[in-house]
């Protein structure tokens, strides 16, 4: 019986030095596991500065971009309001102008009516003139 006690001592010792092979075998799978994560977060880590860095540029120059928007449209503003005062003193000035074409047609007209008048004195004066002169010779 010592004998099997003797057999059992040595499978129980091979098999604890196997499984500590074994083990000590996943620690070093398990490490350069580990190791070669660390460098692939590492590398993620750069990367994702570099995007946050890129966008942060894109922001301030989206931002820019939309103050400069901003600045024109206001300018626009400022130029559709001074043509819209452009057409209020064109539609003024029509508006003036068609008072001042009915002005100068009622003038003349009454002016003709005088015109005709005078006309019509001038001749009566002129036939008694030549009829004057006539009876004289």
């Amino acid at each position: 019986m010592e004998v099997m006690l003797y057999i059992a001592i040595i499978i129980a010792v091979i098999a604890l030095v196997v499984l500590t092979f074994y083990i000590i075998h996943t620690v070093k799978v398990t490490k350069e596991f580990l190791n070669d994560t660390k460098t692939t977060l590492q590398g993620l880590e750069t990367q994702l500065k570099g995007i946050t860095n890129e966008t942060t540029e894109l922001l301030n120059k989206t931002n820019r971009l939309a103050d400069d928007v901003e600045l024109k449209s206001s300018k626009i503003d400022g130029l559709v309001d001074g043509a819209q005062g452009i057409g209020e003193t064109m539609k003024e000035f029509d508006h003036s102008l068609k008072q001042l074409t009915n002005s100068i047609s009622r003038a003349s007209q009454e002016e003709q009516a005088k015109t005709n008048e005078a006309v019509k004195w001038g001749a009566s004066i002129l036939e008694y003139v030549l009829k004057r002169k006539e009876s004289k010779y």
